[in-house]
């Protein structure tokens, strides 16, 4: 069963994306910060990190330059899933080093499959 982690600093964004993937078998760990998102990955490295970017303390664009930075999980693949999604964010978004981009809200339709992809 692939592994996601999911940081997020909303509880019912974390909610519903981990019951919308785990209703597909794909397992979800959750972090409600970027601390400790990081601390996460590298205790127990994911496939994939799906992440905010607005989050108090530490961004998402932050963590995601600090995930690149430590060489036993910058292979991990990064998807920035944000409401930032004026001209130029998703940009931004890769970037800074993230692999992918899905703006909130997020189409629960496509959701899964666009996970599925990132995990190819």
């Amino acid at each position: 069963m692939p592994q996601v982690l999911y940081i997020e600093d909303d509880p019912n964004n974390r909610l519903l994306v981990q019951r919308i993937l785990m209703a597909s078998d794909i397992d979800v760990a959750l972090a409600e910060n970027a601390a400790e998102g990081i601390e996460k990955a590298i205790a127990d490295p994911p496939d994939l990190i799906l992440m905010d970017i607005s989050m108090p303390g530490m961004d998402g664009l932050t963590a995601t330059n600090k995930i690149r930075s430590i060489p036993e999980i910058a292979h991990i693949p990064i998807i920035a899933l944000t409401a930032n999604v004026m001209q130029g964010d998703k940009e931004r978004t890769l970037a800074a080093g993230c692999d992918g981009y899905i703006g909130k809200p997020i189409n629960v339709d496509t959701f899964v499959d666009e996970i599925i992809a990132y995990l190819r």
